[in-house]
């Protein structure tokens, strides 16, 4: 425990690699290289504080997870005046969704940094974004709310905010197909028709029935996966209808 507790108290060669490689990251100059360190410690190595607190990067991905809708949301407000409430929410999901924050993660390779005791291609595609939005955390609590607001206009709003192409990125197949099959009051369910049982990693197989007819298959490792692999297929099948 004392040998882990070191990675947060060190003051090494190491960590002066750490900070050149954060400072070229962000764009700026780190002042408390121990709320960095955090952002990319892993819950796996099962560091606590004095306390019994853990040291992870959990927490620091809520508080990132929060700074990022707002400074969004504030982005939104002012670009575009003249639209209500609904829109504004769903486009600030379109630019903060779990697909775009795993990107944005990957091109930032901020895998490197991560300290863990589980081998880096074992990890979830998640973990991507759940470390962008932890370092997002952590430059709040080191440098405050403006320095904050630059990295997140640096790093998602200029290179990728784009009103009009967000307008017609699709967010869920799912949303849009029900939503469709309302409009033209049109019967709809899922059906989950086999999964392999007591498997380690299990996968469930689902058909889409619109109008008593299946429309599309798919298969997933979750129910949720496969009802939106079988209604994105479903969309481009029907996407002349739809559109």
């Amino acid at each position: 425990m004392r040998v882990i507790q070191n990675i947060f108290n060190s003051r090494s060669p190491e960590d002066g690699i750490f900070f050149d490689n954060l400072n070229q990251l962000l764009g700026f100059k780190p002042k408390n290289l121990k709320i960095y360190k955090k952002a990319f410690t892993h819950r796996s190595l099962n560091i606590k504080d004095e306390e019994g607190n853990a040291l992870n990067y959990e927490r620091l991905e809520f508080l990132g997870d929060a700074m990022l809708g707002a400074v969004i949301a504030s982005h939104l407000y002012k670009e575009v005046p003249d639209e209500d409430e609904g829109y504004l929410t769903k486009m600030r999901s379109k630019i903060v969704s779990r697909q775009q924050l795993n990107q944005l993660g990957k091109e930032l390779n901020l895998i490197q940094f991560i300290k863990s005791n589980i081998p880096s291609d074992q990890f979830s595609i998640n973990i991507y974004g759940n470390i962008f939005e932890a370092l997002v955390g952590a430059i709040y609590l080191d440098r405050g709310y403006n320095y904050c607001t630059k990295f997140i206009h640096k790093q998602i709003i200029a290179p990728y905010i784009n009103i009009e192409k967000l307008e017609g990125r699709i967010i869920s197949y799912k949303s849009l197909l029900i939503e469709w099959c309302q409009k033209q009051k049109k019967e709809f369910s899922f059906e989950i028709y086999e999964d392999t049982g007591k498997n380690e990693l299990k996968h469930f197989a689902v058909k889409l029935w619109i109008s008593k007819k299946v429309v599309a298959k798919a298969r997933g490792t979750s129910k949720k996966k496969a009802e939106e692999k079988a209604s994105k297929r479903a969309y481009y099948a029907l996407q002349k209808k739809i559109d």
